[in-house]
């Protein structure tokens, strides 16, 4: 089965780990390969109709019920998605960076930010290279970064990513670090360490730092639980539900935060939410994903074949970034992409009739 590297969002080499980037293909062999076509089993998975959690359920009249549905959701939800991340199927780069996406969009309403997930997205991938992407375009690195790294929570770790958060120096990483090791190291089940590891993190945050502790909250439980999990890498999962209506709270419908009475049983239940929509994401890539490798021998381009790579390994590609990454001309780039979009391969994903984006 081919691997697809995923490409780097941040510079930092202590953040991403660096075997992420180093695909097998491009070490063993400098020549131009065409990805193997394969049939791909995943378009045949279907995620059965009891496996999903119910969103129209408040919880709040029955919290024992609600507590039992969350967990049986969650864990049946989270095993069909096992399989599709030990699979490591070719997409499985673009479908971590969409979810991270989608987890960036997430974030930034937490934070009040106006950006959307199409601002996120132009921010990342348009903006100049080594230029400050402004704090939302931080906040979509902060989760990029977490599926291209192993699960590990310390200090270190914690130190670079309150970074991100423009969180003071003050802040000691290296006792957050532990205290959230703790939660995971213990023989506790996935879901509790997560909900355990994200109240850690809340708690140690100041109060002035409230929303920015919710964000780094899921993305450490998103950690934790892929460590629980025995993921080789996170995936951001939580933060792309914890906003769904049903998971609101009381007469005013706040929102659930870390730490709240009945908080492992609505990450529970986030986690189920967020595991059926991640599924059907992954199905759907799959099948697109087939047409790209199936369109692969039609392309005479030079580079063609690193361009489908960079497709499956990322959310989205600007033609200048398969320029430059192919050494095509932008011209050359830009008619690459044309006849993608002729053959059904990939999506034009802007709408705009220039600066556009392309993926699956």
């Amino acid at each position: 089965m081919p691997r697809f590297a995923p490409s780097r969002p941040l510079s930092d080499p202590q953040l991403v780990d660096a075997s992420a980037d180093a695909s097998p293909r491009r070490r063993h062999s400098r020549r131009e390969a065409t990805p193997e076509v394969l049939a791909n089993p995943l378009t045949q998975l279907v995620f059965p109709s009891w496996a999903r959690a119910d969103e129209k359920s408040p919880g709040a009249a029955d919290p024992q019920k609600f507590a039992a549905e969350a967990f049986f959701a969650a864990g049946a939800g989270l095993a069909l998605l096992d399989r599709v991340f030990r699979e490591n199927p070719p997409f499985a780069g673009a479908l971590r960076q969409r979810l991270a996406l989608r987890a960036a969009g997430a974030s930034a309403k937490i934070l009040r930010l106006r950006e959307d997930e199409g601002d996120l997205r132009d921010t990342e991938h348009l903006g100049l290279a080594g230029a400050d992407p402004g704090r939302a375009g931080r906040l979509h690195r902060l989760w990029r970064a977490l599926s291209l790294r192993p699960a590990r929570l310390d200090g270190e770790v914690f130190a670079r990513v309150l970074l991100l958060l423009d969180a003071p120096p003050t802040l000691d990483a290296k006792s957050l670090g532990a205290s959230v090791g703790e939660a995971i190291a213990k023989d506790r089940p996935p879901l509790l360490a997560a909900a355990l590891a994200a109240a850690r993190v809340a708690e140690a945050l100041p109060p002035e730092m409230r929303a920015e502790a919710e964000v780094l909250a899921l993305w450490a439980a998103d950690c934790a639980l892929a460590k629980s999990l025995g993921w080789e890498r996170p995936v951001a999962l939580l933060a792309t539900r914890i906003l769904a209506p049903s998971l609101r709270r009381g007469a005013s419908g706040k929102r659930p935060r870390p730490g709240d009475r009945q908080w492992p049983e609505i990450l529970a239940a986030a986690a189920a939410l967020a595991a059926c929509d991640a599924h059907a994401l992954a199905i759907e890539l799959a099948r697109r994903s087939e047409r790209l490798l199936a369109a692969a021998p039609k392309l005479r381009a030079k580079g063609a074949a690193r361009v489908i790579e960079l497709l499956l390994a990322d959310d989205a590609v600007s033609p200048a970034r398969a320029a430059k990454t192919t050494a095509l001309s932008d011209r050359a780039a830009r008619r690459l992409f044309d006849r993608l979009l002729e053959l059904g391969a990939v999506r034009e994903l802007s709408g705009r009739p220039s600066f556009r984006l392309y993926g699956l």
